[in-house]
């Protein structure tokens, strides 16, 4: 009796699974609508992000004030042995400087995790 109830379930399993694979398989096609203007923007993107300014999108600011301050913190940074351009930039009635060139904001957000070890103020613009 076990194996005769054994083979019915045994029956049951495989009849059931035939029907699985069965009514899963759908086909279709999918058709999107999608406003024209969306393309010209898309490539209005592309263009934007493959031009020269890019490279000149976001800078860190290490320090803001008077002019021997700003060279003593412009000496620190080049200390510091991190591989990026610092410049001393005169914005009245203060002088700032810089650091960096970065095409992207993660870039950007990475460089600023090591120069705030020593530059806490220092922030993304």
């Amino acid at each position: 009796m076990k194996i005769l109830n054994t083979k019915y379930r045994l029956l049951a399993l495989i009849f059931m699974a035939s029907f699985v694979n069965i009514s899963f398989a759908q086909e279709g096609t999918v058709i999107i609508n999608q406003d024209k203007e969306i393309t010209q923007l898309l490539d209005i993107k592309t263009e934007i992000n493959s031009s020269e300014n890019t490279a000149n999108r976001y800078k860190i600011q290490i320090y803001s004030g008077n002019r021997s301050e700003a060279e003593k913190a412009q000496s620190t940074f080049k200390s510091l042995d991190i591989d990026l351009l610092s410049k001393l930039v005169y914005e009245t009635p203060n002088y700032k400087i810089w650091v960096g060139n970065f095409r992207d904001r993660l870039e950007a957000d990475r460089a600023l995790k090591k120069v705030k070890t020593k530059f806490p103020a220092a922030f993304i613009f």
